[in-house]
């Protein structure tokens, strides 16, 4: 029951935080300059007669619901939204939906191999640097580390770009698969991974960075404690010690910043699918922006915001998998 009352309090908590920013939003890009309607029509002007440009012009714009106030087209955006209708994109011409469908599943790509590499290489990295600290090895990873957190992601980007693709021509530079690809099932995925070979090493380095140095405090300050020393009196293992009793109550925390990392890092797509061209959410995001794509540009930030808020439920649930000593309720 407890469970279930904490749950049902997140939900509404989830729900009123997703209607303020959902307001926050809307008025905030409604007032940004440019002119929606005009960037649609674009060049109809010079071909048009002035009184026929002006039929068209309003015409287009009630069909966006622009000429209604801001309050009501709040409202009819986010009934809309709700219900699966994201809009009318006025720079691709079609509905929302049917556009953001292949760029969603890029980014969703981009993202989750990062994370599985992130994850595979960080946290066996932290324990290793914990258990041996002071090590030369140690010391290596930690100036490694912080090179890679403290960086830019699009200067490491330029870097990757200029070594592993001009210099010595292994990657290609953008793209998510070769022009005029034909293959089979197993080449097309070879040559997809291919392609993302860069923007995922380069997604990669900082969060290998932050995530290893936040793995190796936490066990540290969890290999001094007296249940690891009695566990290693008993004549434990010391792959049991580590790996079943030190890691396991070093978790919560690394938990904490792991999905505080995961939501940041696609927002930090954005960057590095500009950079590599990947025809994701991030570049129809910056598009929408520059084109005043006001309904491509509401849904990527609502998509945005609803990550961050699982992100936070996902986060508390986990508390409990790893400690149960943890209770939701409290």
């Amino acid at each position: 029951m407890g469970k279930g009352r904490y749950l049902v309090r997140r939900l509404v908590y989830i729900v009123f935080v997703f209607f303020i920013i959902s307001i926050l939003m809307f008025f905030i890009y409604k007032s940004m300059p440019g002119d929606p309607v005009t960037m649609m029509l674009g060049e109809s002007r010079n071909n048009m007669k002035p009184e026929a440009y002006q039929a068209l012009y309003e015409q287009t714009r009630q069909a966006l619901g622009l000429d209604r106030s801001l309050v009501e087209q709040y409202f009819i955006w986010i009934g809309n939204m709700l219900t699966g209708n994201f809009g009318y994109s006025t720079q691709y011409k079609r509905q929302v939906a049917e556009v953001i469908g292949t760029p969603m599943l890029n980014t969703l790509m981009l993202n989750a191999l990062s994370m599985v590499v992130v994850f595979v290489i960080a946290i066996p990295l932290g324990i290793v640097t914990a258990v041996h600290k002071n090590s030369v090895f140690d010391k290596v990873v930690q100036v490694l580390t912080i090179i890679g957190y403290s960086l830019p992601s699009f200067i490491i980007a330029l870097l990757m770009i200029f070594v592993f693709a001009v210099k010595i021509p292994i990657f290609p530079i953008s793209g998510v698969r070769s022009p005029g690809f034909s293959g089979t099932g197993l080449e097309y995925v070879l040559d997809t991974l291919w392609h993302m070979a860069l923007p995922v090493i380069v997604m990669s380095i900082s969060g290998i960075g932050s995530i290893t140095r936040y793995v190796r405090a936490e066990m540290i300050d969890v290999l001094r404690m007296d249940y690891i020393k009695t566990a290693r009196a008993k004549g434990l293992k010391e792959k049991t010690v580590i790996y079943v009793h030190a890691f396991r109550n070093a978790l919560i925390p690394i938990v904490t910043i792991a999905t505080a990392w995961v939501v940041s890092l696609f927002g930090g797509s954005v960057v590095i699918e500009q950079v590599f061209l990947w025809p994701g959410l991030g570049q129809m995001l910056i598009n929408g922006l520059l084109q005043r794509d006001f309904s491509v540009v509401l849904t990527m930030q609502m998509f945005y915001v609803v990550l961050a808020l699982a992100g936070n439920v996902i986060m508390d649930i986990a508390y409990t998998i790893v400690d149960p000593r943890v209770r939701l309720e409290n």
